[in-house]
């Protein structure tokens, strides 16, 4: 079974986030083994200096590697990524299986995005969209993109 793990910059405070995240990751308990790991965002002030900026990415960047698993695929979600279709993720999500990637990581940032650092990692940039979506959102965007992928895939009639 593939496991997938998502690393989550900043943490689920509203309800109806939670209780989406929680609905589709009961959904994905049977197509693969996921974990999400949140990581705490960095503070900055109300009108931070570009230093700031860079000095928050880089804690932020710190965190996150210390929590990225071995022999994995790493997958960012930026908005400067490649967008797929649902067709596409879920073909993504074969290849990277085929080619003995049993683990994939999705990092989401917080709301000043990833250091450069973390996105020179990445084995494949995703962006959901050219719009700007709040990282709660993206995070519940990409759980039902995932479900999805796996439905594509095992030829359900969930992707219409």
């Amino acid at each position: 079974m593939l496991g997938v793990k998502i690393i989550c910059v900043g943490k689920l405070k509203e309800k109806y986030f939670s209780d989406a995240a929680n609905e589709y990751i009961k959904r994905l308990g049977a197509h693969c083994k996921l974990e999400i790991e949140e990581l705490p965002e960095c503070r900055l002030p109300l009108n931070p200096s570009a230093a700031d900026v860079e000095s928050a990415l880089l804690q932020e960047a710190e965190r996150i590697e210390l929590r990225l698993p071995s022999n994995t695929a790493i997958i960012i979600l930026c908005v400067e990524g490649k967008m797929l279709d649902s067709v596409q993720l879920s073909q993504m999500l074969q290849k990277f299986a085929a080619y003995g990637k049993s683990r994939l990581c999705f990092i989401i940032g917080g709301s000043i995005g990833l250091h450069q650092r973390i996105k020179d990692r990445a084995d494949f940039k995703l962006s959901l969209s050219r719009m700007t979506f709040p990282h709660h959102l993206a995070r519940i965007m990409l759980l039902e993109q995932l479900y999805r992928g796996f439905k594509i895939a095992e030829g359900s009639r969930y992707h219409k």
